[in-house]
């Protein structure tokens, strides 16, 4: 049975303060239906509020229309992500919000709850503890590429935003895909000259890949004159299925039912917030998307950002992208929907789903 996911789109017919997207937005948290949810609950909205120069978070007006929603129902809410320090450069102040603004795993970054997992080198989901602590959660997100994945959206803000530095570590060890054999190699360093995404350098005479830069392209396989270089499997798929298996470990967490999902697909840039800085948008706005299903809505979201709506200035000037699959798999070379079959196998929610139009 296909999911429904809400959709308030940017376009408007008039000049109406009524039809522009934050009166939009209003209606969809509205017609998501969490107010019985929310009740008398401690309710957290997960977000990611930025690093240094960046300026392309979720704008803080729609934070504020969001608590005072769940306010106005009855929740008791606060606001959480892993680093809270810059937060107030982008204007999410507790003085303008009305709620705390508190790190996700405290003020020491030690307050968690360990859960084990056994996926390769992936052993420990470290949950939050201003997570785990939460009765409700709302994880709202901010649309964009990602390097390591190709897309970041409502898995990538839990996988990666509600754990501890240890979890990330290990998620991020899974990623690979590059073997180098040191004997055979001459040091020449055709690999790193070939390169057209400065993924890769010696280091103290020893090969390094920065994997987040890595399009698995094979320029640097193929230019090596001794064979030191080959491929094994498309290790990035590694990194996608820990992010489920954490996403899923987390969910559980909280009760059926008690997890709201928000994407905002607003100034859709090609890579993390977390790098802290902002490039020029990919695709033109479109709006904001609401589910009770993740896999859903993050297919939604995939389905909604087309290569051929692409604005040149959104990517590197002279970058060459790939010539199939989505956007983002042709700027990142890796395929986005890994992420949304793995959430899928593992009971998360369905990819079929009906877009709901609320304006």
């Amino acid at each position: 049975m296909s999911a429904t996911v809400l959709f308030s789109p940017v376009t408007f017919d008039k000049y109406d303060s009524e039809v522009t997207l934050p009166a939009k937005f209003g209606r969809l948290i509205d017609r998501l239906g969490m107010a019985e949810t929310v009740q008398g609950k401690w309710t957290v909205i997960k977000m990611h509020l930025g690093r240094r120069i960046g300026y392309s978070t979720i704008p803080p007006l729609f934070v504020k229309i969001l608590v005072d929603k769940l306010q106005s129902y009855g929740a008791k809410v606060y606001i959480s992500d892993q680093e809270i320090a810059n937060a107030k450069a982008r204007g999410y102040s507790e003085d303008y919000l009305g709620v705390p603004i508190v790190p996700a795993c405290g003020v020491t970054g030690k307050y968690f709850y360990e859960q084990r997992v056994d996926f390769k080198t992936f052993q420990n989901v470290d949950v939050a503890g201003n997570i785990y602590d939460a009765e409700v959660m709302i994880d709202l997100s901010h649309v964009k590429g990602h390097g390591a994945c190709g897309y970041g959206g409502a898995c990538k803000n839990i996988a990666m935003g509600c754990v501890t530095d240890r979890t990330r570590q290990q998620i991020h060890g899974l990623e690979g895909g590059l073997e180098w054999n040191e004997q055979l190699c001459s040091g020449c360093e055709l690999c790193v000259n070939s390169c057209n995404h400065d993924a890769n350098s010696f280091q103290d005479g020893k090969y390094r890949v920065n994997f987040h830069h890595c399009t698995y392209c094979q320029h640097c396989v193929k230019v090596c004159p001794s064979g030191a270089l080959t491929m094994d499997a498309r290790r990035y798929e590694d990194f996608q299925q820990g992010m489920a298996i954490c996403t899923d470990t987390v969910l559980k967490q909280f009760q059926p039912g008690h997890v709201f999902y928000i994407n905002v697909l607003l100034q859709i840039t090609a890579l993390c917030d977390c790098w802290g800085l902002t490039t020029p948008a990919l695709v033109p706005d479109l709006g904001i998307m609401a589910a009770t299903d993740i896999v859903a809505i993050e297919q939604a979201c995939l389905d909604a950002i087309r290569f051929e709506n692409l604005i040149p200035s959104g990517i590197p000037q002279g970058m060459e992208l790939g010539t199939s699959g989505h956007l983002f798999e042709r700027l990142h070379g890796k395929n986005p929907f890994i992420q949304l079959q793995e959430l899928e196998k593992r009971g998360l929610g369905n990819r079929e789903y009906r877009l709901e139009t609320v304006e």
